[in-house]
């Protein structure tokens, strides 16, 4: 296995953290590769009692210190927590690939975000000020302070199971909550790790706690009922989020939720149709399609639309299969068969609809979650694969004729998280950026995501925003102090 690899053993984690231990349930739910099959580690399953002696600790180490901490502090522990992130890369890669799938070099980016966005909250941390507004009288003095929530919970997805982690932990941390962390059943090992690090790092007991549960419905109720939870962020499904949004009413808790999308990859007739077509590869295939801000729907000009496909499936057909642990791999397998079922469903749907395959469309022989990758084009709005996320390696092609008809498609869905648009002309680039209605807009770039960004999306892809300094906002509330009697 793998894991037996592993330059730091102490990294590969199968117990839940509470209140600075390390403990068993006396239950346990088996972690398998998603690439052959194999079991990778039987992880402690908890359960409600868990998740409220986590509850417990993460309130008893906010009010014990952690939330009256100096930034300073806040700012030394998040940066040597990034520091062991970035010593320990190529373990928590391969601890990531093995139990997810994505190819090692992606896995590899993926921990390289975590150091940056560790590292970029650490400084933040010195950089949560308030304001003295203008005095009306003169015998009184207003302080507008920013104070931390107090007790949040992260529950993060496979996709990406350890920047997902770091992008809601680090700024609850540089604000001065306590966190408990649910990561997702199907890839508890990497984000174990991260926790593994944090307590080498020397945060305090409580301050980070780690349910890992098999029964994430009944861990996540308890979490968003809770009223001694103030603060809930979720990343997944749209559908998971509204239970989770309703859940959380009834405690009025703050709440982010980066939830699906069905991103629109416009490529105008006067793009760079090389860079286009390049940059589609990164946009719709990296974690074989499983992304919130993949490229869902690629709308391309009908006068180009017959050279961009000819040269999408050389680019396409160039792609290696094959287990992420391969250096030569460049695309891994679906998490699950749940999503194989999904993907090869709108496929089937679409080429029976009256779609044309170009290339792909059929399972791999390198495993049964693995697909190929995949070329539909001469679709229409009619069919599920333009209202659902594909989340798999099937490049869907739509045509389209001029601006406002592919702006008209493109908006066509309940969904707004992420688009992106080709083209040479900078009134068309300005006018589409501000047309678009996502939370993120990419101009000819096909990843939008880093530290210094205010990632998050609009109408059904969620609330809030994770990153930059408007992502610590979210874990922070402002209260108003009037002080009076100053000229006694």
């Amino acid at each position: 296995m793998a894991l037996d690899t592993l330059k730091n053993p102490s990294l590969f984690q199968k117990q839940a953290f509470i209140g600075g231990q390390w403990l068993d349930t006396g239950k346990d739910f088996a972690v398998y590769n998603p690439a052959n099959g194999d079991k990778v580690a039987d992880v402690v399953d908890c359960g409600r009692d868990e998740t409220d002696q986590a509850i417990q600790a993460a309130k008893q180490a906010f009010y014990e210190g952690w939330g009256q901490s100096l930034a300073e502090e806040r700012h030394a522990l998040l940066m040597k927590w990034a520091q062991l992130m970035d010593d320990h890369r190529e373990d928590l890669a391969t601890i990531l690939t093995t139990e997810q799938g994505k190819p090692i070099s992606e896995a590899r980016s993926e921990i390289g975000a975590c150091v940056k966005t560790t590292s970029w909250m650490a400084e933040e941390a010195r950089r949560i000020d308030g304001e003295i507004p203008p005095t009306f009288k003169t015998d009184e003095r207003y302080l507008v302070l920013r104070q931390p929530v107090g007790v949040c919970a992260a529950i993060t997805p496979w996709n990406f199971p350890a920047s997902m982690i770091t992008r809601k932990i680090a700024p609850a941390l540089a604000a001065g909550c306590t966190i408990i962390l649910k990561p997702s059943e199907e890839t508890p090992l990497v984000a174990l790790a991260l926790v593994k690090l944090a307590e080498q790092a020397g945060f305090p007991k409580g301050v980070i706690n780690i349910i890992t549960t098999n029964d994430s419905s009944s861990v996540g109720k308890a979490l968003c009922e809770s009223p001694d939870v103030r603060k809930i962020s979720f990343t997944g499904s749209t559908e998971v989020g509204r239970i989770l949004y309703r859940q959380s009413g009834d405690t009025i808790k703050k709440i982010s939720l980066e939830l699906g999308g069905n991103a629109p990859f416009i490529i105008f007739d006067d793009a760079d149709l090389e860079r286009a077509v390049q940059q589609t590869i990164g946009a719709k295939f990296r974690n074989a399609g499983q992304t919130c801000i993949c490229a869902n729907r690629i709308f391309v000009h009908e006068n180009i639309m017959d050279d961009y496909t000819k040269k999408l499936k050389e680019a396409v057909e160039d792609l290696t299969l094959g287990n992420g642990l391969d250096e030569k791999t460049t695309l891994g397998p679906l998490i699950n068969e749940q999503g194989h079922k999904k993907v090869s469903g709108l496929t089937k749907d679409a080429l029976d609809n009256g779609a044309e395959l170009v290339t792909g469309g059929e399972n791999s022989d390198q495993g049964k979650l693995f697909f190929q990758p995949t070329i539909l084009k001469n679709l229409n709005t009619d069919m599920k694969i333009f209202r659902e996320e594909i989340f798999g390696p099937v490049a869907a092609l739509y045509p389209f004729k001029d601006e406002a008809d592919v702006i008209k498609q493109a908006n066509d869905t309940h969904y707004g998280l992420a688009g992106y648009a080709y083209t040479k002309d900078l009134g068309r680039a300005i006018r589409v950026g501000e047309r678009l209605e996502y939370g993120m807009v990419g101009i000819n770039v096909p990843v939008v995501s880093n530290s210094a960004i205010p990632f998050g999306g609009v109408k059904q892809s969620g609330l809030g925003r994770e990153g930059s300094h408007w992502g610590v906002e979210e874990y922070v509330e402002l209260k108003y102090v009037c002080l009076g009697g100053i000229d006694d």
